[in-house]
C-alpha cells in the first residue's frame, strides 16, 4: 500500500509540480519578462489626452472636435524611415527573390555538386538535412511539395553570398536567373543596366482580427493575403510639381548615398505596411534563429497614438515644440515647412531634410512638424471623432480608400504642421512629401540594457 501511494505522489509532482516554486503560485513560466526595446525606438509612455481642435479651425473643416482620449503605450519610431532603411527592405526582399528562382532552378536541374556545377551552392538550405531540427525534417517530408508552387516553406540558403557583377557570375545558369531580373536591351540608356522594378514584390499574411472578432467563421476565412510592389515611385517629384524642374530628385533621391538619411517618399500607405510586416519578420528569424522570444508586430500608428506622440506630453499646444510660434527666440524656424508665403528656401532646406534634424519633441521624436506628412494606419472620415471610442481610439475601413497623414511637409503651410491637424491622401497614392515611421506595442522592458538571455550566453548557456 505504501509503494502505490509513494508512486502516485511520484506521478503527481511530476505533472502538478514545478521546480523550485515552493508549491506557490508562480505561474507555468515563472515572474520574469526581459524584452528588448526596439532599435531607433522611444518608448512613449500612455495616458489620456484632449485629441483634437483646441485652437481656431482656420480650414473651417470642422473634423477634430475636442475629444478626451486614453492611449497605451508603444514604441515608435525617433525619425521617419530613411531611404537607407527603405533600401534595406528593397534590397532584402530582391536577394530573397535571386536566392528563391536560382533554389528553385538548380532543384529543377538535380545538381548537388558544386564543384561540377557552381550554381549548385545556391540551392534550398535544407538540401543537407543533418543540421535540420526534428520538426524541420518532418516539415520538409510532411509538407514539401504542397501549395502553390510546391516549394512553399522551404528554407533559402542565406550562407552563401549573391554576386552582381556580371564578371563574377559562376556559370551560364546564373547568369540567365540574374538577366531575367533586369529590363531589356532595348529599355536601358547610356549603357546603364537596371533591375526591372516591377518584379520586385513582397508577399505576406495578416489576420482581419476586428473581423473575426465580430464574426463567427473559420479562422482561415480572416487571413489576408498580400502582395506589394515595394519600390517606391521615383517619378512622384515630377508628377507632382508641373512645369518644374526636379529631375535631381527623380534620379538620385532615393538611391544617392548623399540622400541616404533623409526621409523616404513616394511610398504608398499599402507600401508602408508592407514595410512595418516586413520589419516584423526580419527581426522574427533572427529571434528565433537564437531561440529568443518572438517580438510584437511592427505596424503604422493609429491616428490618436500619432497625434498623442506628436504633442510630446503637452496637451493642448498647437505644435510639438508648444506653440503658438514657428520661430524661436533666435530667429530660427523650428521645423522644414514653407513659410512666407512659398519662400521655401526661409528655414536653410528646399525640399525634405535629413530625418534626424530640428530639436526633438519632450518624447525625443524628430521632425513630428514638417520634413514629409507620415501615413497613419487610420482611415480618414469627416465624423470619425463622434465615432471612435475614447481608449485607443481607431477607424478602420476597408472600403473608404482615404487614409489620414498627419504632420505637414516641407512644401505645406504652417497650418498642416498643427499637431491637431488632420488630412488625407488614397491608399494607392504615392507623393513626394509623405513618409512615414512605424511603432510598435509597448509590453514592458528589461531591467537591464542585455537582459538574461545574453548574460546567460556569456555563461556558455
Amino acid at each position: 500500500m505504501k509503494k502505490v501511494l509513494l508512486t502516485t505522489m511520484l506521478l503527481i509532482c511530476a505533472v502538478g509540480c514545478k521546480k523550485n516554486d515552493k508549491g506557490e503560485l508562480v505561474g507555468d513560466k515563472g515572474k520574469k519578462w526581459y524584452p528588448e526595446k526596439p532599435f531607433g525606438m522611444t518608448l512613449v509612455p500612455g495616458g489620456a489626452f484632449t485629441m483634437g481642435k483646441a485652437n481656431e479651425d482656420i480650414s473651417g473643416v470642422s473634423d477634430a472636435p475636442l475629444k478626451t482620449v486614453t492611449v497605451r503605450s508603444f514604441y515608435m519610431d525617433e525619425t521617419e524611415i530613411t531611404n537607407s532603411e527603405y533600401r534595406q527592405f528593397v534590397n532584402s526582399v530582391r536577394d530573397s527573390i535571386v536566392r528563391y528562382k536560382l533554389a528553385v532552378l538548380v532543384d529543377e536541374l538535380g545538381y548537388t555538386d558544386a564543384k561540377a556545377n557552381p550554381v549548385a551552392r545556391y540551392g534550398f538550405g535544407d538540401v543537407d538535412t543533418t543540421d535540420l531540427s526534428v520538426y524541420e525534417k518532418y516539415r520538409l517530408k510532411n509538407y514539401s511539395g504542397m501549395g502553390e508552387t510546391g516549394y512553399e516553406g522551404r528554407r533559402l540558403n542565406k550562407k552563401i553570398e549573391l554576386d552582381w557583377k556580371t564578371s563574377d557570375y559562376p556559370d551560364e545558369h546564373y547568369a540567365e536567373i540574374m538577366d531575367s531580373l533586369y529590363l531589356p536591351e532595348e529599355e536601358i540608356f547610356n549603357g546603364k543596366r537596371t533591375i526591372n522594378w516591377d518584379k520586385i514584390s513582397y508577399a505576406y499574411t495578416w489576420m482581419d482580427i476586428e473581423a473575426a472578432a465580430k464574426a463567427k467563421g473559420s479562422r482561415k476565412d480572416y487571413i489576408k493575403k498580400e502582395v506589394v510592389k515595394i519600390y517606391p515611385d521615383t517619378t512622384v517629384w515630377i508628377r507632382d510639381f508641373n512645369f518644374s524642374y526636379n529631375e535631381p530628385m527623380h534620379n538620385d533621391y532615393f538611391w544617392h548615398d548623399a540622400y541616404s538619411d533623409y526621409p523616404v517618399v513616394g511610398v504608398t500607405w499599402k507600401q508602408a505596411k508592407a514595410f512595418a510586416a516586413w520589419r516584423t519578420n526580419n527581426k522574427n528569424e533572427y529571434q528565433r534563429r537564437r531561440r529568443l522570444p518572438l517580438v510584437t508586430d511592427f505596424r503604422l500608428p493609429t491616428e490618436a497614438e500619432w497625434e498623442y506622440a506628436a504633442r510630446g506630453g503637452l496637451d493642448g499646444a498647437a505644435y510639438p515644440w508648444g506653440g503658438p510660434y514657428t520661430k524661436n527666440d533666435r530667429n530660427c524656424f523650428y521645423a522644414n515647412f514653407k513659410p512666407l508665403r512659398g519662400d521655401y528656401a526661409a528655414d536653410d532646406a528646399l525640399y525634405t531634410v535629413e530625418a534626424k534634424s530640428y530639436k526633438p519633441n519632450d518624447y525625443n521624436l524628430y521632425n513630428m512638424a514638417g520634413n514629409v506628412s507620415e501615413w497613419t494606419n487610420s482611415t480618414y472620415d469627416e465624423f470619425s471623432y463622434e465615432l471612435v471610442s475614447s481608449m485607443n481610439p481607431n477607424l478602420t475601413d476597408s472600403s473608404n480608400p482615404r487614409k489620414v497623414i498627419r504632420g505637414g511637409s516641407w512644401k505645406d503651410v504652417a497650418y498642416f504642421l498643427q499637431v491637431n491637424t488632420r488630412d488625407y491622401e488614397y491608399a494607392d497614392s504615392a507623393r513626394s512629401y509623405i513618409g512615414f515611421r512605424t511603432v510598435q506595442d509597448y509590453n514592458g522592458q528589461s531591467t537591464n540594457a542585455f537582459g538574461p538571455q545574453t548574460r546567460m550566453r556569456k555563461k556558455g548557456k
